[in-house]
């Protein structure tokens, strides 16, 4: 399965948090399974999340794409620099990883 399908489910279907705050205090404790960022993140929100993911050994994907390209592969009208899955639903996104 393409990940931006199973990343589109994941937003549908289970319980996914939007944006770099958010991002950065459920890594910080540790209530997330999957962390994806996109390619044009900023540098300091990136190494930030890359280390909270380090300390709570959640996964962290860097999405291939602009937050605008993000924003679209989730179905939102925004663009989405950061997000945290924290339930995956019917997804499979998990395993695509």
């Amino acid at each position: 399965m393409d990940f931006t399908k199973s990343l589109r489910l994941a937003v549908d279907s289970g319980k996914v948090t939007f944006g770099k705050d958010s991002v950065r205090k459920i890594c910080l404790n540790g209530g997330a399974k999957l962390v994806v960022v996109a390619k044009n993140c900023p540098t300091e929100v990136k190494s930030d999340v890359e280390r909270f993911c380090s300390l709570s050994e959640i996964k962290l994907i860097t999405f291939d794409g602009s937050s605008i390209n993000l924003g679209v592969a989730c179905g939102k009208p925004f663009p989405v620099s950061a997000l945290a899955v924290i339930e995956e639903g019917n997804s499979d996104i998990l395993k695509e990883v």
